[in-house]
């Protein structure tokens, strides 16, 4: 009995290896979100944008990630899992440095739809490989790797901070952000799982309609990350143009943002399991609503910041429990998770340009009336993400995979 259970927990160490590998993966690609989005005013007063102009210029990340998405499950089964997020993070990581560079509006759109493509696709490989990390384990990981998505974003948006009140040049700050990320991101892509495609298997399609269980999960999904996207790309901006602070007031509420988010993700795994996934989103949808009343409503930055600390809160947990929900919803988890992961996604990525547009139509204000209005949907639309059973609360942890030791990976 005492060698099965040193084989088992030799089997499982390159698992739990893995497992840290990829949450500093997921750090990593939030660090770029971070630095970059406190850094958006600054582009936008360099180019001389309106707030249409800078919502157009932000569509064309949504528009590389719509594109490009679908690719990566392709890239996986071709270089395998390990080379492929390796070659798409550090993509993502340097392309940091471009945007400051462009010259203007065409060039900023140009480099933004790069930018889009990259994340999106790096993205998709990392949350497949934390998907198959929880499925090993046996237990819940992806509230806390979302968390630690977070944790890097605030980290970055902290630094981003820290450069807006030095009045630091953007293009020195985000190139030597990007050099110090990709290095970053090449040491942890070295210990993930190295899945790789059997030889007879097939790729996958380019692109394939996902399942209805997908779209209505999804849908849920969006309204999260549709406020998370607008948060994170203009909260800073609505800072300096509504409530007429300074640049490093206004990015310090990027960083509050950020808290916020990582800290509720980190435990959201342990009160998911208390309360269950529906009670949990619903909650979370309540105090988002307050959030984004509060924003729409504030008579100072104290306020306006606060009530974004607030929608951070509430949205925390929802895309986590959004992918796990997409595992349980049919005969091919994979393709509802990837259905999932697009509508999600690219909700972040149409944020900002749906923003800019009504802003420059009406008025910021305004634009988070939107935001207010689709954190209540949170609310109502809660129930999709019931575990099979109808409990809400330990049914909704995968269970261990008995053949995870002859599972088709190489773990070195």
């Amino acid at each position: 009995m005492g060698k099965l259970k040193e084989s088992g927990a030799s089997e499982m160490r390159p698992v739990r290896r893995a497992r840290i590998a990829v949450a500093a993966v997921f750090a990593v690609h939030g660090a770029v979100t971070g630095n970059f989005a406190t850094r958006i005013p600054w582009i936008q007063e360099r180019l001389d944008l309106s707030a249409g102009q800078l919502g157009l210029a932000l569509a064309f990340p949504a528009i590389g990630a719509s594109v490009a998405m679908p690719l990566a499950g392709r890239i996986s089964h071709r270089f395998g899992a390990r080379a492929a997020l390796r070659g798409l993070l550090a993509l993502w990581t340097a392309w940091l440095a471009m945007p400051p560079l462009a010259p203007g509006l065409v060039w900023l759109c140009g480099a933004l739809l790069i930018f889009g493509a990259v994340a999106g696709t790096s993205d998709v490989a990392m949350n497949a490989l934390g998907v198959e990390i929880e499925n090993r384990l046996g237990r819940s990981i992806m509230s806390g790797l979302h968390g630690m998505w977070s944790v890097g974003a605030l980290t970055g948006s902290a630094a981003g901070t820290v450069a807006a009140h030095a009045d630091a040049d953007a293009r020195l700050h985000l190139a030597i952000a990007a050099g110090v990320l990709t290095v970053l991101g090449a040491v942890a892509c070295h210990w993930v799982l190295d899945l790789r495609s059997a030889p007879e298997e097939h790729p996958p399609p380019h692109f394939a309609l996902p399942p209805r269980s997908a779209l209505i999960i999804g849908a849920v999904g969006f309204c999260a990350v549709f406020a998370e996207g607008a948060s994170l790309d203009w909260s800073a901006v609505y800072l300096r143009d509504v409530m007429d602070t300074s640049p490093g007031v206004a990015a310090a509420c990027t960083t509050a943002f950020s808290c916020t988010m990582a800290g509720a993700r980190l435990v959201g795994d342990a009160v998911v399991a208390r309360f269950g996934p529906v009670r949990t989103v619903r909650t979370g949808g309540v105090l988002a609503t307050a959030g984004g009343l509060l924003v729409v409503t504030a008579s100072g930055p104290a306020l306006a910041i606060t009530g974004f600390g607030l929608i951070g809160l509430g949205i925390a947990v929802v895309v986590p429990l959004a992918f796990a929900a997409a595992g349980r919803s049919g005969p091919a988890p994979s393709q509802a998770i990837s259905g999932v992961a697009t509508i999600t996604y690219t909700s972040g990525l149409i944020a900002p340009a749906a923003m800019g547009s009504i802003a420059d139509l009406t008025s910021l204000t305004i634009s988070f009336c939107l935001v207010t209005t689709l954190a209540l949907g949170l609310v109502a639309g809660a129930g999709v993400l019931r575990t099979p059973a109808g409990t809400d609360a330990t049914d909704s942890a995968p269970h261990p995979d008995p053949d995870a030791s002859t599972s088709r990976a190489t773990l070195s």
